[in-house]
């Protein structure tokens, strides 16, 4: 599962003219569901989000969360985040996982951050919407459920 993760002052998604979902300060969450993540991507991603330090505290620096600024989050499915650009002019989205498959995920997703008692809003799952958003900072960042992993083989490689 891959998120990035934008500190925004505002954030809105509209489908088909009609706003669905806005949030005032907070994140903005673009969310890639792999073929082969599981609960448990789910599971690292609402543990991670929450807790991440990103929002600047009295001394400019990044030290509050989103639970510190009782911020708003706003989820968006977006399956492109899997592109794969290696090859050719066309994107490859293989790597992302089928639709109902990632709905499910999607929705456990929304649902496990509900849980936490944060302000949520969401996209709409599948639909063409249109993301706007007021980039705090800019802070972007790239968060990959299973970096870890491949930062823990990478070390197993080293002599």
């Amino acid at each position: 599962m891959v998120a990035v993760i934008q500190r925004v002052t505002q954030a809105s998604v509209t489908v088909d003219t009609q706003c669905i979902a806005s949030i005032a300060h907070g994140l903005l969450v673009l969310v890639g569901i792999a073929t082969g993540d599981t609960h448990s991507d789910v599971q690292f991603m609402v543990e991670k989000i929450p807790g991440l330090r990103i929002f600047s505290d009295s001394k400019g620096h990044m030290n509050r969360s989103l639970k510190d600024i009782e911020g708003e989050l706003l989820l968006v499915s977006q399956f492109t985040l899997l592109a794969d650009l290696a090859n050719g002019r066309r994107p490859s989205f293989d790597a992302a996982a089928p639709p109902e498959e990632a709905r499910s995920l999607y929705h456990n997703l929304v649902e496990q951050f509900l849980a936490l008692g944060l302000a949520v809003q969401t996209g709409r799952f599948g639909a063409s919407m249109n993301v706007r958003l007021e980039n705090d900072g800019p802070v972007t960042l790239i968060l990959d459920s299973r970096a870890k992993e491949k930062s823990e083989k990478l070390k197993g490689l080293d002599p």
